[in-house]
């Protein structure tokens, strides 16, 4: 390599050029993809950050840039790719309207009915929060992780993430309430 930081990409002989690169950066960009995704999902990205970076090596320019800066706007449009997908992802789960599939049952049947609804009210809650709320929430729930590793994850006081869970739980509490007739309290329903 011509210099550690700015290394010749353009060369024949690759492998050992970017086996340094990765050697040298795999680990901050993980730690940076992990804080801003999450652990399985930062895998992945490197993995796609490297390959990129390989795919488009004649696109780096060693005078703007070292090849650790390189690789993280990299992985930063990477992650913008990603969070892109996954609003898109919560909003189609939002809008699904699938008619139900009667089993013979009045009650399944409006159960079943009840959980696609609020299934698509979650999903529009969580395609609304703020990207660190969701975070956090999702940290918790699907990566069933605590306070104090969610603020390792995030980089953030784990004061900080407790906040923002309880924010975050008050909120899609709310939107969950059922509207019936006994909490719509002083309210006339006319039949």
């Amino acid at each position: 390599m011509d210099g550690d930081d700015r290394p010749d990409l353009c060369g024949h002989d690759l492998q050992p050029v970017f086996q340094r690169l990765f050697d040298r950066h795999a680990r901050d960009v993980r730690r940076y993809l992990a804080s801003r995704a999450g652990p399985v999902v930062a895998d992945d990205l490197v993995s796609d950050t490297f390959l990129i970076a390989l795919q488009r090596r004649a696109s780096y320019d060693p005078a703007r840039a070292t090849a650790r800066a390189w690789l993280f706007g990299i992985a930063t449009n990477l992650l913008r790719q990603h969070a892109r997908a996954e609003i898109r992802y919560l909003r189609l789960t939002a809008h699904q309207h699938g008619p139900p599939v009667a089993h013979g049952h009045a009650d399944r049947v409006a159960d079943q009915v009840d959980a696609q609804a609020r299934v698509r009210d979650l999903a529009a809650a969580l395609a609304e929060l703020a990207p660190g709320d969701r975070d956090v929430l999702l940290l918790t729930s699907w990566g069933e992780l605590d306070a104090t590793e969610i603020a390792a994850v995030l980089d953030i006081p784990a004061g900080t993430v407790r906040s923002r869970l309880h924010r975050v739980r008050r909120l899609l509490r709310a939107r969950a309430a059922p509207k019936t007739p006994h909490s719509l309290e002083g309210e006339r329903i006319d039949d």
